[in-house]
């Protein structure tokens, strides 16, 4: 078992008894250096510690992200676990990251009034959990998150047209919710997507309390029959999604882990001395940058993406650093993650089924 980086161990306010364990060369809160990244070779200028880095990126800018990263959180630790945390672990758990007590009680408030969560009182205590609205839109994107391979394409497209017109606040509720399945704007009166599942769609407009739009949308499945001179399935995709932008976010995505998930072996391919709660943090910030990524990504088949599509790789890169940090962080969960009546919950196969790994909870040796 790793040793706990400092700032993790400590009493969080409203939290369960800390771990105590050593601190680490970062200081409060930072993770701990691995064999690869000591202190004289910081000061030497010989080397950075690229978790270290990017943990501490997140903090500079933490009190923005943090609904996002809570969401984070309860679709990736807690759900497996049954879906439900006491607030206190919930602090606890998320005050290393820069997020105090008060940001994360004004964050899950908010949370709730935009029906991500819900609460669940024992006494003086209340659990926290996914409202079945958050989980609907959490399982949509885990979907893409942790899928083991994409479904080959059928050559549909998916099209959902606007038969009249509907007043400005309407329109772009209902492009919002559509740009979150992946859909793309053609003109003013159609979206398009060459794999979503139309009726799924439907359903979820339906609970997001857009019924009564449905009279005005007429969703199609269609074909090219790729006639002379005609246009081609990649000119739909230029005119309904700029890919520019998501590209060079998925490289500089696969620059900022690729070089964690370096120092996170050692060159025999084993795990580094890195903490429990040093993964779980990690962890977190893995599966949060990888999600605000595929929520912009319409998950094309490969035959309509750009060569050497970027978001391949990061999608390997991400399991593989996933699957290093699943069982340390899982660890940390089982010392931190309770219930307001003081059950640890434990981890249900959910686990197995993220990213097809056989076997969730192994270490690489």
């Amino acid at each position: 078992m790793g040793a706990p980086c400092a700032g993790v161990g400590a009493l969080g306010s409203g939290g369960a008894a800390g771990v105590p364990g050593a601190a680490c060369e970062g200081g409060q809160g930072s993770p701990l250096a691995c064999s690869l990244c000591t202190s004289q070779k910081r000061a030497a200028g010989l080397t950075a510690c690229p978790t270290r880095e990017r943990l501490d990126a997140f903090r500079d800018q933490s009190r923005g992200q943090a609904s996002s990263v809570i969401v984070t959180l309860f679709g990736d630790a807690v759900l497996p676990r049954g879906g439900r945390i006491w607030l206190g672990s919930l602090i606890t758990l998320l005050e290393p990251l820069g997020l105090n007590e008060r940001l994360v009680r004004t964050s899950v408030f908010r949370l709730a009034q935009d029906d991500w969560l819900e609460t669940e009182v024992h006494g003086r205590r209340s659990n926290y959990m996914l409202t079945p609205t958050g989980r609907r839109r959490f399982e949509e994107a885990a979907r893409q998150i942790y899928a083991a391979a994409a479904a080959p394409w059928d050559h549909r497209w998916r099209l959902i047209m606007l038969v009249g017109s509907l007043p400005t606040a309407q329109r772009e509720q209902l492009k919002r919710a559509l740009f979150w399945h992946g859909f793309g704007e053609l003109g003013t009166h159609s979206f398009v997507h060459p794999g979503a599942d139309l009726g799924a769609v439907f359903e979820a407009l339906e609970a997001e309390g857009m019924a009564e739009l449905m009279p005005q949308l007429l969703p199609l499945v269609a074909a090219n029959p790729k006639l002379l001179m005609s246009g081609t399935d990649a000119d739909m995709v230029g005119a309904a999604w700029n890919l520019d932008r998501l590209a060079q976010d998925y490289a500089g995505f696969v620059q900022t882990y690729a070089r964690i998930l370096a120092q996170w072996h050692d060159r025999s391919g084993a795990p580094s001395a890195m903490g429990d709660d040093c993964a779980f943090l990690l962890r977190t910030l893995l599966i949060h940058d990888y999600r605000r990524l595929l929520l912009r990504d319409p998950q094309l088949p490969a035959e309509l993406l750009p060569a050497a599509w970027g978001g391949h790789e990061a999608r390997a890169l991400c399991k593989r650093l996933y699957q290093q940090l699943l069982a340390p962080s899982e660890r940390h969960l089982d010392r931190l993650l309770q219930l307001a009546t003081g059950t640890v919950p434990t981890a249900s196969a959910l686990l197995g089924e993220r990213f097809g790994l056989s076997d969730p909870l192994r270490v690489w040796r």
